[in-house]
């Protein structure tokens, strides 16, 4: 962004007709800046003495002379003449198109409609290469509206002029501030009152405060209840702008009387401004009735500039950066705060609120001056109340204490808010896998592979998958199972989530983990001699399992010996039986049967040797 940081406020620069049309403002400018101006006519003569002309002047000069210790900040061009309008024209050779064009029409008793025409461009880049010298403008046709059309010479409202206005800073100026209005507004024997209200203005100081205009049309000789007044006030500026012809052909800036139907003057306002004015009113008349006829000067304004002392500063600000996150309704907002376009240093402290809609939800503050020109950017993470659709505008406005209120007096008070749609990311919807089995290995709890669900999903890389034990978990990425390939489970039922990492956002798939008895292992041989291994009948998958079980060994002869359970294991002694209770068996080949008392399972027989 340039130094100056030219605001466009009111109308967009673009190239064809503006409809609307009334005088408002077009750019402001803050800082040590003055203005000047240039131009021309096109007529060789007045043309309301004689009809002896009905044609332009091909060309037409000015010189632009500008210390050397000034700097250009921005300049426009400004061309206008009768009929709908030429926007090709050229200046110095170099071919200029128009970045807008003004209409207006005026309905002539004896001609019927006239239209006539200005239109503006930006040239600022133009100018501060081309520097001080000789300006020619060339090129301006008018020739077929002037020859279709008598009611133009007819009713001596042919002509045809330019003007360059040129914004420039000088460090021994003071804090001002230039505000340019534009746009195309006409007096004339039917309209012959205009009221223009100029808004957006500080004035601090009226020391040195003045306003320009550029009008087209106007003549010298036509003076019939013509005046110019600023704030009820009939300004002058004699000899060369009379209090009764305001508009007669004059250029204030050459002191020159044959700018002829073109006015471009500029009036030191000190006595008709006061300090704290924010607007200026206009008042431009013509008309006056002798002998039961209206005669009128018609008059085309084009534009109003003003020069007022003004040390303000001008808080705006701008949205960086916006960032949501997936499943919350917190939001991340990277903001700067400008003071880009004023005349005064932004204080620290200077209060920001942040509003959901109309609902104001976080509030901040500068934390350092900004300088003039300068800026501050900064980060606030706010939270979305429950309340707040999931689409909303987040709205910020600088100098707001979060009742609408401002602290700071400001060069322009309606430029401190920006806003953005805020689309926030909702919770995923679950979506359901299939159980995952697994053996019990005591009291309903198994080990589990949780991976292999992963054939079940899609994802990009396995490491944008990761498995939780709750939702909640999940949803803030803490908590992760970290050994998903050998879990176990510590309650029944239990459901694992897994999260998917997308572009986005992520996925969430819930499974249950699910606890069966699968089948014990039971072993052909065991060994109770007290060395440590294999010293009793361990049925793999059986205690603590199947806790209801009940074992029984036989011995050759087909009588009990042993019976156990859940909690009574055998060692190799008996407990049934007439004998030997309590003392370890012989070496042999025993018979079991084992109920299970599971309705999935029969009971399991077979032989079991057991030996020393």
């Amino acid at each position: 962004m340039s130094r100056f940081n030219i605001l466009l406020l009111l109308i967009s620069l673009f190239t064809g007709h503006l409809y609307c049309q009334e005088i408002s403002l077009f750019q402001q400018f803050n800082g040590r800046y003055d203005y000047t101006a240039i131009g021309n006519t096109l007529n060789e003569s007045e043309n309301n003495i004689e009809r002896d002309f009905c044609e332009l002047l091909p060309q037409s000069e000015a010189e632009l002379t500008l210390d050397s210790n000034t700097n250009v900040i921005a300049a426009f061009l400004y061309w206008a003449g009768s009929g709908s309008g030429d926007e090709q024209v050229t200046l110095n050779e170099e071919y200029i198109e128009a970045d807008g064009i003004y209409t207006v029409d005026y309905n002539d008793p004896n001609y019927g409609l006239l239209t006539y025409f200005a239109c503006y461009t930006d040239i600022t880049h133009y100018i501060q290469s081309t520097g001080n010298g000789t300006y020619t403008f060339s090129d301006l046709d008018i020739s077929v509206p002037l020859s279709s059309n008598p009611g133009y010479c007819g009713n001596r409202t042919n002509f045809g002029g330019w003007s360059i206005y040129v914004i420039y800073e000088d460090d021994n100026l003071p804090l001002n501030q230039i505000n340019l209005f534009q746009g195309l507004d006409i007096i004339n024997r039917n309209v012959q009152e205009k009221i223009i209200t100029l808004e957006n203005i500080n004035v601090l100081d009226n020391n040195g405060a003045k306003i320009g205009f550029l009008a087209w049309e106007g003549d010298s000789a036509l003076n019939f209840g013509e005046s110019l007044s600023i704030n009820n006030n009939i300004i002058s500026n004699p000899p060369l702008n009379l209090a009764d012809n305001a508009f007669n052909g004059t250029n204030t800036f050459t002191n020159s009387d044959e700018f002829y139907n073109c006015d471009l003057d500029v009036y030191e306002i000190e006595n008709n401004i006061n300090i704290g004015d924010t607007s200026v009113e206009i008042r431009l008349t013509t008309g006056e009735e002798i002998g039961g006829i209206i005669f009128a000067d018609l008059i085309i304004l084009n534009n109003v500039i003003t020069v007022l002392n003004s040390q303000l500063p001008d808080a705006t600000i701008q949205i960086d950066n916006i960032e949501t996150v997936c499943a919350s309704r917190e939001v991340t907002v990277d903001f700067t705060v400008y003071n880009v376009n004023s005349t005064e240093i932004l204080p620290a402290n200077t209060p920001i609120a942040f509003y959901a809609d109309t609902q104001l939800i976080a509030s901040s503050q500068t934390i350092n001056d900004i300088p003039i020109g300068g800026n501050e950017s900064n980060s606030i993470i706010v939270v979305i109340p429950d309340g707040i659709p999931e689409n909303f505008i987040l709205n910020i406005m600088v100098d707001d204490d979060g009742s609408g209120n401002g602290i700071v007096i400001e060069l322009n008070e309606l430029n401190n808010t920006t806003n953005t749609p805020i689309e926030l990311i909702p919770l995923p919807e679950i979506q359901p896998l299939e159980p995952l089995l697994g053996c019990d290995v005591g009291f309903n709890t198994a080990v589990f592979d949780l991976t292999t669900k992963e054939n079940d999903i899609t994802f990009n890389s396995p490491d944008d998958v990761s498995y939780y034990n709750t939702l909640e978990d999940l949803q803030n990425s803490t908590s992760a199972i970290l050994i998903p390939d050998n879990y176990q489970n510590t309650t029944l039922p239990e459901f694992i989530y897994i999260r998917v990492e997308t572009e986005i956002c992520f996925e969430i798939y819930r499974f249950e983990l699910l606890v069966e008895n699968c089948p014990p292992y039971v072993p052909e041989v065991f060994t109770p001699n007290n060395d440590g291994y294999n010293d009793w009948f361990n049925i793999q998958g059986l205690y603590d399992i199947f806790e209801r079980h009940q074992l029984l060994i036989y011995n050759r002869w087909g009588s009990l010996i042993f019976e156990g359970n859940n909690d009574l294991r055998w060692d190799g002694r008996a407990n049934r039986g007439l004998t030997n209770q309590g003392d370890l068996l012989p070496v042999g080949t025993y018979y079991y049967v084992l109920h299970l008392n599971d309705t999935n399972y029969k009971p399991l027989t077979g032989f079991v040797y057991m030996t020393y």
